[in-house]
C-alpha cells in the first residue's frame, strides 16, 4: 500500500505552469454538468502550437471491498457501451471528501455495507492524453450491513465473487479499466 495521508483532498485540475510546454490559451467549449470539455493551445518544444483537447471530470473512488474471502461487486447496464458490466463499487468524490470517505459512502449507498476500515491503495490520473480525471483505489474491510441509497440513475445489483476468481471474472468481456486496476493493485499490495 502506498503511504498517503488520509486527510488529503484529491485535486482534479492540473496545477502549476512549471513545465516546458507553455499554455497560450485555455478554453472550455462546453459544460455538461457531468464534465467540462475544452482545449489548451500549447506551445510545443519546436515553437509550434497545437490544440490539445480535454474533458475535465471530478475525481472518483473505486472500492475493493472484501467480506469472507468474497469481493463485493455490482452488475449494471452501461448505456455508453450498451452492455451489462460486472464492476467494483465506484463513484464521484464529493467536495470536501477524501477518496476513502467517498469510497465508504459509495459502498454504503450502492452495495449496502459500511466498512470497519478503509485505506487508500493508490491514486492516479486516468487517460492522460484526453482526460483530467483522478482515480483513487480504496480498500475496504470489516463490512457490516447498512441501508442502500441508490441515486435515481443507478439500477444495479450487488453480487460477490470469490477473491481467487475476481481477476479472471473482471477480465471477462466487457472488462473495464477501474475494476481490473483495483483488483491488480490490491493484489500487488497483498490485500487480496
Amino acid at each position: 500500500m502506498t503511504d498517503h495521508a488520509d486527510d488529503e483532498r484529491p485535486e482534479h485540475r492540473p496545477t502549476g505552469t512549471d513545465h516546458d510546454w507553455p499554455v497560450r490559451e485555455s478554453r472550455a467549449e462546453y459544460e455538461t454538468g457531468w464534465y467540462t470539455g475544452g482545449y489548451d493551445r500549447v506551445e510545443q518544444p519546436d515553437g509550434s502550437t497545437k490544440n490539445y483537447y480535454w474533458a475535465d471530470l471530478p475525481p472518483a473512488a473505486v472500492v475493493v471491498a472484501v467480506a469472507d474471502d468474497e469481493l463485493v461487486m455490482v452488475e449494471q447496464f452501461r448505456p455508453t457501451i450498451r452492455q451489462h458490466c460486472l464492476e467494483l463499487v465506484a463513484g464521484i468524490v464529493e467536495d470536501g471528501e477524501t477518496f476513502t470517505e467517498a469510497g465508504a459512502r459509495e459502498l454504503r449507498e450502492e452495495a449496502g455495507f459500511d466498512p470497519g476500515a478503509t485505506s487508500l491503495v493508490e491514486e492516479f490520473w486516468c487517460s492522460t492524453g484526453v482526460l483530467r480525471h483522478k482515480r483513487g483505489i480504496v480498500f475496504a474491510e470489516g463490512l457490516e450491513p447498512a441501508e442502500r441509497k441508490l441515486d435515481g440513475n443507478e439500477f444495479l445489483e450487488v453480487t460477490t465473487v470469490p477473491v481467487d476468481e475476481a481477476l479472471e471474472r473482471a477480465r471477462e468481456a466487457p472488462a473495464n479499466d477501474a475494476t481490473i486496476e483495483g483488483i491488480l493493485l490490491a493484489q500487488a499490495d497483498g490485500l487480496l
